[in-house]
């Protein structure tokens, strides 16, 4: 897999990093196989600048650099510049951005740790950009005060989990507003659908949507999930955050 990160790419009148994420996926998905967006939360506090929510995105390439014929670091470093053309052709002022690209293999468990530690306390700029030059990981702040480069270092450590955050896009997902039968679910790129009191729902159940709109997997134990609650044989959709 390959991560692409981006953080603080908004201000509080524009559209959010979700829909930067989105469009990049979309440029990045003509040339690359682009499983889906994940949204991951980050530790919300009065001494940390967000916009709305402190939540980074990240582009999941379901490629391995070894099936490219460049070598593993000039592939990446061409994701990486087509990404940043597309976030620089977008940015917008007052917004702090930050980017980041890379293999799983070059996630080891401190960037897990900075990660966690993201969503609990404040970290900062320094330990970002120290583990991307001993990882080898490519990051760059894109304007601003550049603290973007904090939320994306710590959505690719997230994101490596498979268990944290929740898909903005997955393969034909988002394409699915208001209420739809398991199988039709599962057909779209949803592995699982378990409630949380670990019930399997039949085929045929129908899974109601939350205020008509499209069902939010979460990437869990490597598999994509939508977790669900049954309430006297009525199944309705959750969203993690």
């Amino acid at each position: 897999m390959i991560f692409v990160a981006m953080d603080d790419t908004d201000n509080i009148n524009t559209r959010g990093t979700g829909k930067l994420s989105r469009d990049v996926s979309a440029e990045l998905g003509k040339e690359y196989p682009v499983k889906g967006v994940v949204r991951h939360q980050l530790l919300v506090h009065p001494d940390i600048p967000y916009t709305s929510h402190n939540s980074c995105a990240v582009i999941h390439i379901d490629a391995d650099i070894g099936d490219y014929e460049e070598d593993s670091g000039e592939i990446l470093k061409i994701i990486f510049e087509k990404a940043k053309k597309e976030m620089l052709n977008d940015f917008i002022e007052g917004s702090d951005p930050g980017l980041a690209v890379a293999s799983d293999i070059q996630v080891n468990s401190a960037l897990v740790a900075f990660g966690r530690d993201a969503q609990q306390k404040i970290v900062t700029q320094g330990q970002a950009r120290a583990l991307a030059r001993n990882s080898g990981i490519l990051l760059e702040g894109l304007g601003g005060t550049e603290d973007g480069v904090i939320g994306t270092m710590a959505g690719i450590g997230l994101s490596s989990t498979y268990n944290d955050g929740r898909y903005i896009l997955l393969e034909k997902v988002r394409e699915l507003t208001g209420d739809q039968t398991v199988g039709t679910l599962l057909e779209s790129g949803i592995d699982e659908i378990i409630s949380t009191e670990g019930e399997i729902p039949e085929k045929d159940t129908i899974i109601k949507s939350r205020d008509d709109s499209w069902p939010k997997p979460s990437p869990i134990n490597k598999k994509v999930v939508l977790l669900a609650e049954n309430i006297r044989k009525e199944w309705k959709a959750l969203k993690r955050k």
